[in-house]
């Protein structure tokens, strides 16, 4: 069998782990042969391969990124974009093909399997960690340690000049990297795209804090907004999938929090550096679990399935249900890190 491997959408710590595992246990186990699609479903689209081996994979588990490359590319919204991925497999004489990526990556790959007829394995990447019917993606690990190192630091030059220090981290319509790092990099205040906030209580909980003699320490999402408005874009430009690309509540917020307590606010937007450089410990664990558990489904001609982390185990599951809504925070999660705000 002659295996094909994508990576699409935003790049992820613990791809490479994944393509290692996928190829490793696939050419020792199983004899199968393997080529790799550049920069997501652009690959397939144009033809675009390069051969994926064992000396290809080699050394690349503690690397960031993906050797493959990726991108935004809908094929859905291409010219017979569907047909030309469909003749370019054939072409390829690829019987499988195991698709890594997030809600949008996979959504194609659902639509591919079910409609078209195209032997799909879906492998759940994203550093939001919204995706359905798994605990954990992987990527989610490294982005969490990542701004909690940052809200650390944040801390002692807050302090030092007595200011106030918003800190925007990633997660689009989802507030687990927020929540999660705001609360283990014990911020102030966390607001979430989950939770509306009061600009109000945001600036009530800053002053009680400078009564305190402490600095207080804002974790926005990117996508959180106030309660009072819309959200805050710098650019309001679509991506291939219809999304708008997100940042600048954090700018907005500590224009606002400076004008209404009169305290100097500042804004650190961390942006790629949260997806960027050497994966956590658990993410090169899950991602090369969920690596060796694809290849598998492969053998087993299991399609249209999307590897899970349930608990410890992986499982699979319909990629359509994985995608069919966003996992959010709950809000008696929010309610409960609430003791810390102020």
């Amino acid at each position: 069998m002659r295996v094909g491997v994508l990576t699409g959408g935003g790049d992820c710590p613990g791809l490479n782990a994944v393509i290692r595992a996928v190829v490793r246990k696939g050419v020792q186990e199983y004899g199968y042969d393997f080529v790799g699609f550049r920069d997501g479903w652009r690959g397939p689209l144009e033809n675009d391969t390069v051969r994926l081996d064992i000396p290809a994979v080699r050394g690349i588990l503690p690397r960031g990124g993906t050797i493959l490359g990726s991108s935004r590319t809908n094929p859905l919204k291409q010219e017979d974009g569907i047909r030309r991925i469909k003749e370019n497999l054939a072409k390829q004489e690829v019987e499988a093909l195991i698709a890594i990526g997030g809600e949008d990556t996979l959504g194609v790959a659902a639509r591919l399997s079910d409609e078209y007829g195209v032997p799909c394995v879906g492998v759940p990447k994203t550093i939001d960690n919204d995706l359905s019917a798994t605990d954990y993606t992987f990527g989610f690990d490294t982005a969490v340690g990542i701004a909690t190192e940052a809200i650390d630091r944040l801390h002692t030059t807050a302090e030092s000049h007595m200011r106030v220090l918003v800190c925007e981290v990633m997660g689009r319509h989802a507030g687990w990297i927020a929540i999660h790092s705001g609360l283990a990099g014990g911020a102030n205040v966390i607001l979430i795209p989950e939770q509306r906030f009061d600009v109000d209580q945001v600036c009530a909980w800053i002053t009680s804090r400078f009564k305190a003699s402490y600095a207080p320490i804002v974790v926005v999402a990117e996508g959180a907004m106030p309660k009072d408005g819309d959200m805050v874009l710098k650019d309001e430009s679509l991506d291939s999938f219809g999304h708008v690309r997100l940042s600048g509540v954090g700018e907005w917020l500590a224009k606002e929090i400076e004008k209404r307590t009169g305290k100097e606010a500042r804004t650190t937007v961390l942006g790629h550096i949260q997806r960027g450089g050497t994966p956590s410990a658990f993410d090169r664990w899950l991602a090369t679990r969920f690596g060796l558990h694809a290849i598998e489904a492969v053998r087993d001609r299991d399609f249209g399935k999307m590897v899970a982390l349930r608990g410890t185990d992986i499982v699979r599951v319909p990629i359509g249900e994985a995608t069919a809504k966003l996992k959010t925070v709950d809000p008696k999660l929010y309610e409960e890190v609430g003791v810390f705000f102020g």
